[in-house]
């Protein structure tokens, strides 16, 4: 497992709970509005931290910090994820993984094993923007929809989430993704920003926070809906 960094104190990342973030580098999606460009694209990959390093740290923070979330890039696209995640399972934290929940036998995998605490899996668009949105020509969506199924049977608490861009969302689309994710436990709107480090920002914008809270309100007929960031 790659990991590209480490932030050593969260109270946001991690729904209640006092956190460390873990950072993977790399990813199978090349959305243009990724803030994160640095763990995305190879070429701009920085110095790796030693998994040594990151399970000293965690030794020390043993009755400090209540978990640890795992955020990328794309965690999942590792094959040795379940091995750090139970070497953090063995030191009493609880952890957070946060997917784009394009590997779903994965995702199974950490759940029926107990190795994850909580989900936040990104729903990029309505299914039939979503290969557009994610910037990856012939997605198979079908393999986001095992995962979105997957989470929405309750094994463990979870949230979906979209960040939200003019020129690539409108009010129709979100409408149509809150369809397909109806009944779920809770669906966060974030306001796209640009961090500096986006991935493709031409053309891109970002909706005012009235337009925000109008989308939330609208998509609440079919899922909890609240607007973060604003």
């Amino acid at each position: 497992m790659r990991i590209a960094g480490l932030q050593k104190l969260t109270l946001l990342d991690f729904p209640g709970k006092v956190a460390c973030t873990v950072f993977t580098a790399g990813c199978n999606f090349r959305c243009p509005f990724c803030q994160n460009a640095s763990l995305v694209l190879p070429e701009r990959f920085g110095a790796e931290t030693e998994l040594e390093e990151i399970l000293k740290f965690l030794r020390r923070r043993q009755g400090v910090l209540d978990g640890v979330a795992v955020t990328g890039g794309e965690p999942m696209m590792h094959p040795d994820l379940p091995d750090f995640m139970r070497s953090v399972r063995e030191l009493g934290f609880r952890l957070k993984l946060d997917t784009n929940g394009s590997f779903p036998d994965r995702l199974a995998a950490v759940i029926d094993e107990g190795l994850v605490d909580y989900v936040a899996m990104d729903v990029k668009n309505a299914p039939e923007l979503y290969a557009a949105t994610a910037g990856v020509s012939g997605l198979d969506v079908g393999a986001i929809d095992r995962s979105r199924a997957l989470l929405m049977e309750g094994r463990v608490p979870y949230e979906f989430r979209t960040t939200v861009v003019k020129g690539l969302h409108t009010a129709e689309s979100l409408l149509r993704a809150a369809q397909w994710i109806e009944g779920a436990s809770a669906w966060y709107l974030q306001q796209y920003r640009d961090s500096g480090e986006i991935l493709s920002a031409s053309g891109l914008g970002a909706f005012g926070d009235e337009e925000m809270q109008a989308f939330a309100a609208a998509a609440c007929a079919y899922v909890p809906t609240s607007v973060r960031g604003i």
